[in-house]
């Protein structure tokens, strides 16, 4: 298991009110299936920017998964867009875990403009509308 960092559990509000835990974690299993799906070069090239997509993110969906959303951020150095699934363990679940990436995926700016467009309902925060669903 990664260490990947701390998150500001107020972002992820609207997700749950009842999140237990800060800290985010990547699972052996996760990485693995990263790496399958998208690459060992994708992997090494985007995990140091994971923390701050997660801190720092442009958009964040509530997923269809309970407890679970979609962070979103264009990475500045190459333009690409990044969306991390993040699964938030909530009041509940065992309090030994913590959240943890489900999955990384790279969108092309056509899908990522689109993923914007098709989604404003489960749209709970945006850079440029902070705390929109308030």
């Amino acid at each position: 298991m990664q260490y990947i960092g701390k998150i500001n559990k107020s972002l992820f509000k609207h997700i749950s009110e009842n999140i237990l835990t800060d800290e985010v974690v990547l699972t052996e299993k996760q990485m693995l299936h990263i790496i399958e799906r998208r690459g060992e070069q994708f992997y090494k090239k985007y995990l140091p920017f994971f923390l701050d997509i997660l801190n720092n993110p442009d958009y964040i969906f509530r997923d269809d998964k309970p407890n679970t959303a979609i962070v979103s951020k264009t990475i500045v150095a190459d333009g690409k867009n990044i969306n991390i699934v993040l699964r938030l363990i909530v009041e509940g679940h065992d309090q030994s875990y913590k959240n943890s990436i489900i999955t990384v995926i790279k969108e092309k700016n056509s899908r990522f403009a689109q993923r914007i467009r098709n989604n404003q309902d489960k749209l709970i925060y945006s850079r440029e509308h902070i705390d929109k669903k308030e």
